[in-house]
């Protein structure tokens, strides 16, 4: 595929889709890329001979200890009997997470290399997911883009950061497909679809990694959770996922592949249990997926205590049996814990587990600390890191970043931009000034003094010619305490008594009373999203509703900037306030790019990259359902309510407007290497400038089992100047409407009729059919 950030289209290509199929009359099944045409991270053959000679000649020198050692990660603020010094002498630690100082970092590689035997480098790990020091918009928001370039972009600029300091390896991407915004890891990944997931992926791995595994300013990346954990049972983070064959095949394990194809160096193992056996000890996904089918040659790291927790589980009767069982599906590196350093040379020595088994983890493991220049270049440039973190650079990147991932989801009356009229307005909200809640989970590594605040953004933009009046109207918290307060903590309340909330509840609505216009800031804290921030409801934390309601019924224009990590429970904003700009965590330079969405030195043109729910009684909700029963009255499922979405997916608007006309498709059939390309002319209406997002929509419909409404196939992100229009195409590749059949039990293209739509979202009405012949 091929990605222009200057145009910011995206364009498949032969090579695009997730899997290699083939015609139903012909052998079909899922076909490593990296094994027909190389992994686009691949090295030269020579480099690859002179790694695999290095490692080895290393492997052979190695015991038993020092190669279990490498396949044993610590957590750096975790109590220890031994000290992190004597771990490293005793070739007992092979990676170190959760260490971000640079000096820090150089002192221990200087243990391990100059006091070792083997002088074996370590590789030290963090959880880079949107962001080090200066944090970008959450990785769903990045798909809100719709842009993989932008995506890729922004990790690349990550990696700058985080390896300037010495880490070389990120705990990221996500490609976990969500479809219950209960689920409070929603908010690390790209949504509810496999397709745009997994051009998503690809694009994180590039953008991490480089052209290549090792390349300058890059670092090694790690998709998660491998696999399934996005479909956890009510959207209990960590509770089991049931899948079904059909499901796993076509919409959660697409992601990943595109990710392995993309050349990622590593995966993680996910939390919980797959279909009833728990993912870190589950061989049908470590072997005969990932590594027989797939042709995976990197590492598999657990996640957090996974291995130990075998046991948790019920499936390992104790720490020997959880190692022995970890290792034999296929697991090479243990995070945290001590279940391999303590159990593994036992299990050898007694059979359960094969050296060669050993062998072959650490093999993957040193291989890509040789890719990634350990062996010759290991230690941090300290001026370096100086001046990377936080620079110019980073800053203006996560400013454009936040502003191409804004969503706009209503404008009554052209209420937006706000008009140069406008002489004050109200800041309200318990988020409209907190720097933390701007920035997002998962900005652990950021510095809260670095982030623009929405209100501050506002008052640097306009301050000189408008007013602006504050106030934070009402607080909100978890009730229950994030694991990660200690780390990374929202603004706790500090008003303690009734008359203190009441009076500042009200100081707010005066505050909207005496403005023209009424910024609402509302949304969750950054710590009630993330691992372990499930809900049960997706209402507004705390009297955030009140708030709303109160300020709307001031008969002052609201606009409400949702500053959020899920889809929340918006329908009575979406009829009463005339303007919502959905704005996610869009992290340090968050308030200056709202401030520039606001006033319309940015234009909006970020799409949904989930479906948005009326209410928490429709979840799951999708756009790639089956047809079944009565399916033109699909708003009448429920007989107390709509059981229509509020939003589509792929919805979002712009200060532009746009027309279709003219769409075509230059065949009516398609061959099994055959192709087809969709065409529609697109006009700006408007006289300002804007983004549109083309997608493409095709539904199969008859075959060996029943297929999706609309599956998405294709799209790119255009901008037109007012007044402008341009010809856009999208090809089609007979390859990507294949499909693994519940049937058959084989991925196939099957011949048939095809229904294929291209639109502005999932509802897009230009329509076509085609064939596909034998």
């Amino acid at each position: 595929m091929f990605f222009s950030r200057t145009a910011r289209i995206y364009v498949p290509c032969a090579l695009a889709s997730s899997v290699t199929i083939s015609l139903i009359l012909g052998i079909a099944g899922p076909v490593s890329r990296a094994q027909q045409h190389g992994s686009t991270s691949a090295t030269a053959p020579a480099e690859d001979a002179k790694a695999s000679h290095f490692v080895s000649d290393l492997l052979s020198r190695m015991t038993l200890e020092e190669k279990i050692g490498q396949m044993s990660q610590i957590a750096f603020q975790e109590k220890d009997s031994v000290s992190h010094d004597e771990r490293i002498r005793r070739g007992q630690v092979g990676s170190f997470l959760f260490i971000t100082d640079p000096v820090e970092i150089n002192r221990l590689q200087h243990v391990a290399v100059d006091q070792t035997r083997l002088h074996i480098p370590l590789i030290f790990g963090y959880d880079v997911i949107h962001g080090f020091r200066t944090i970008y918009p959450i990785p769903l928001a990045l798909a809100s883009s719709w842009d993989p370039a932008e995506a890729q972009h922004v990790q690349s600029m990550a990696a700058r950061e985080a390896s300037s300091v010495g880490i070389k390896w990120t705990f990221a991407p996500m490609v976990d497909v969500a479809r219950d915004p209960r689920w409070g890891r929603i908010m690390e990944g790209a949504g509810e679809d496999p397709y745009l997931g997994s051009r998503m992926a690809e694009a994180q791995v590039r953008g991490f990694q480089g052209d290549a595994i090792g390349s300058a300013d890059h670092i090694l990346a790690c998709v998660k959770h491998f696999a399934g954990y996005g479909a956890a049972e009510g959207g209990r983070d960590y509770d089991s996922a049931n899948i079904s064959d059909e499901q796993l095949w076509n919409v959660y394990l697409p992601p990943f592949h595109a990710a392995v194809e993309a050349g990622v160096g590593s995966l993680m193992s996910a939390y919980m249990d797959l279909n009833g056996v728990p993912a870190s000890g589950n061989r049908f996904l470590l072997r005969d997926v990932l590594r027989e089918k797939w042709g995976f040659e990197g590492f598999v790291v657990s996640d957090w205590r996974t291995v130990e927790n075998l046991k948790t589980h019920g499936f390992a009767d104790g720490p020997e049996d959880a190692a022995v069982r970890a290792v034999n599906s296929g697991l090479n590196m243990e995070m945290t814990g001590s279940v391999f350093r303590d159990s593994l040379a036992a299990a050898v020595k007694s059979g359960l587990v094969k050296e060669s088994t050993i062998d072959d983890s650490v093999r993957a493991i040193l291989l890509m600390k040789y890719r990634l220049g350990l062996f010759t270049n290991p230690y941090a440039s300290l001026d370096h890191a100086k001046a990377e973190l936080g620079s110019t650079a980073q800053h203006e990147a996560a400013r454009v970043a936040a502003e191409r991932s804004a969503v706009l989801l209503r404008n009554e009356a052209g209420l937006l931009p706000l008009k140069k009229s406008v002489a004050s307005i109200a800041v309200v909200g318990p988020l409209a000034d907190s720097k933390p809640d701007t920035m997002g989970s998962w900005s652990l590594a950021g510095h809260p003094g670095d982030a623009v605040t929405v209100l501050e953004g506002l008052t640097k933009k306009l301050g000189s010619t408008v007013t602006v009046n504050y106030s934070k109207g009402v607080e909100i918290d978890r009730v229950q305490p994030s694991i990660f307060d200690e780390q990374f903590a929202s603004p706790k309340p500090v008003l303690r008594t009734q008359q203190e909330r009441d009076a500042e509840f009200q100081h707010a609505i005066d505050q909207v009373k005496r403005s023209d216009v009424a910024i609402l800031v509302l949304g969750e804290a950054q710590n009630m999203s993330g691992e372990r921030a499930s809900r049960s409801n997706l209402s507004l934390p705390g009297r955030q509703q009140e708030l709303l309601e109160a300020a709307v019924a001031t008969g002052k224009p609201v606009v409400l900037v949702l500053l959020n990590g899920r889809p929340l429970d918006i329908t009575w904003a979406s009829q009463h306030v005339p303007a919502i700009l959905e704005a996610w965590y869009p992290g340090t330079e968050g308030g200056n790019a709202i401030a520039n969405l606001l006033t319309g030195i940015a234009n909006p043109g970020g799409k949904l990259p989930v479906t948005w729910p009326r209410s928490v009684g429709q979840i799951p909700i999708y756009y790639s359902q089956n047809l079944t029963q009565i399916p033109d009255e699909t708003d009448t499922r429920y007989w107390d309510g709509s059981s229509s979405p509020l939003y589509p997916f792929g919805y979002g608007l712009s200060y532009a407007s746009f027309h279709l006309s003219n769409f075509k498709v230059d065949t009516s059939s398609m061959r099994a290497d055959g192709s087809l390309t969709a065409a529609v002319d697109v006009q700006n209406t408007a006289a300002v400038a804007g983004d549109e997002v083309l997608q493409l929509y095709t539904h199969q419909r008859a075959g060996s089992a029943s297929r999706p409404r609309r599956e998405l196939k294709g799209f790119t992100r255009l901008h037109l100047s007012g007044g402008e229009k341009r010809t856009v195409s999208l090809t089609l590749h007979t390859k990507d409407l294949g499909f693994w059949s519940p049937q058959t039990h084989r991925w196939a293209v099957e011949p048939g009729v095809f229904d294929l739509w291209m639109g502005e979202d999932s509802t897009a009405a230009e329509h076509a059919t085609f064939s596909v012949v034998p």
